[in-house]
């Protein structure tokens, strides 16, 4: 089985940890390991080294070669141009077509925290049998929610289908994407919906079909870069059809297309966070609604249900503070109210030009 870690986005919901230098995903959010380190080390028990792969920006290869010495370095994909994900998924899935058809693969993504990943990886490899029995189908993922999100993607399931080593895998019904708040309590407590992670398991081939399917002018370009796999041609055909393929996501491209008969859902409590943002961050590591969650040298007294994170040897002391969050980098201190999170992608995009381009 192939596991396959997205590395490339530039994370500016994390900013100022998240840079263009360093995304989130290279950065030590969680402990002292990245979040890349751990989506790779979270599969290790189970998956060979030889058997991960990394698709990142071209810019970011030799970062995520740094971090993660034990993958093959011939397994870590540069994108030259960022196309969105739709053509990141296809140049993977193209790649694997070469040597492993029929092989089942895993897409997962580097900026995601996963508690239980005994069971996590019990459900993989459950999934892989499912798809090494019939190739031809996809296998989503999901996490049981336990709260109603408004900022994450559901996933609505029928009726049990197969049962598989204790876990139950659910016919697939539809998507949601992020719903109002009266929306995401009826999804809650319907039983039949679930959190959308973008993991799924299914076969190179599936997958590829799906491609000339559904996205052809993609397929087409994909076609004639993957074809060159392995030989001295690849870096220049790939530098010179990617940019100029589609910008289009994977949904838009694939997963609002696919026959519902060729999928399944599983959902159970992996006690999975997306912890690509500060307000995820804080719910996914509180050990309270109301409690601090801080990192590095911080003070806080009379604080409560903010988020502290100091990344200096200078100490950070907060008084009085209530569902606050405060960053310092050294070169950046950001401080906003929780509720704000959401303005911080416009204010660094408006950094653009300006002299704090360089912080960004």
């Amino acid at each position: 089985m192939k596991a396959i870690i997205f590395a490339g986005g530039v994370g500016t919901r994390l900013w100022p940890l998240s840079r263009k230098k360093s995304p989130k995903q290279f950065e030590k959010i969680v402990g002292n390991k990245s979040t890349l380190q751990l989506a790779a080390e979270r599969l290790a028990p189970d998956f060979s080294w030889k058997d991960i792969y990394i698709s990142t920006d071209a810019s970011y290869v030799q970062m995520v070669q740094q971090q993660l010495t034990h993958v093959p370095s011939n397994q870590v994909i540069g994108e030259p141009q960022m196309r969105d994900v739709g053509p990141a998924v296809g140049l993977i899935t193209g790649i694997l077509m070469q040597d492993h058809p029929d092989e089942p693969m895993v897409i997962l993504w580097s900026d995601h925290l996963v508690k239980n990943d005994t069971l996590f990886r019990k459900i993989l490899l459950t999934a892989g049998d499912l798809v090494k029995q019939d190739p031809e189908r996809i296998i989503f993922v999901s996490q049981k929610p336990r709260f109603a999100s408004e900022n994450l993607g559901w996933i609505q399931y029928g009726d049990e289908a197969v049962n598989k080593n204790s876990i139950s895998f659910h016919s697939f019904v539809d998507f949601q994407y992020r719903p109002d708040a009266k929306t995401a309590k009826r999804y809650f407590e319907s039983g039949h919906h679930a959190w959308n992670l973008g993991y799924f398991v299914t076969s190179p081939k599936f997958l590829w079909k799906q491609y000339q399917l559904h996205a052809p002018n993609v397929y087409q370009g994909l076609s004639r870069i993957c074809q060159a796999w392995r030989t001295g041609e690849y870096e220049r055909i790939l530098a010179e059809v990617y940019p100029a393929l589609e910008k289009i996501s994977f949904d838009n491209a694939i997963l609002e297309k696919l026959n519902p008969a060729d999928a399944l859902v599983v959902s159970e409590n992996i006690e999975w966070s997306d912890i690509g943002a500060w307000e995820a961050l804080k719910e996914a590591l509180q050990e309270a609604d109301d409690k601090n969650v801080t990192q590095g040298k911080v003070f806080t007294h009379d604080t409560q249900d903010s988020l502290v994170y100091n990344y200096t040897d200078q100490l950070v002391v907060t008084i009085d503070l209530d569902d606050m969050l405060v960053v310092n980098t050294g070169d950046v201190t950001l401080v906003c109210k929780k509720s704000s999170v959401p303005k911080i992608k416009k204010l660094v995009e408006s950094f653009a030009g300006t002299e704090n381009d360089h912080l960004t």
